[in-house]
């Protein structure tokens, strides 16, 4: 799986490439939504407004609205399990 994070003016996207199920990047977000993963800290997650994912299968789009940076979703992607486990 390649992913890609690129800075927006909105906050940041990331796009997932190759070895991506859709259904993944999904219970990504729902487990940072509900506080299930540690992958960020309770700061970076208080700056984010709003988490879109879409695409398919092999190419999935995930944006990020809110104030973070770049390196601070760099980061949780490497800490995170669904990713990584």
């Amino acid at each position: 799986m390649n992913k890609n994070v690129l800075k927006t003016g909105k906050g940041v996207k990331i796009a997932f490439t190759g070895a991506v199920e859709k259904q993944n990047i999904i219970k990504m977000v729902e487990n940072c939504s509900t506080g299930a993963c540690e992958c960020m800290s309770d700061e970076t997650k208080a700056k984010i407004s709003n988490m879109k994912v879409s695409g398919e299968d092999g190419d999935v789009a995930l944006d990020l609205s809110g104030d973070i940076s770049k390196e601070e979703i760099e980061a949780a992607l490497e800490r995170s399990k669904v990713l990584n486990g």
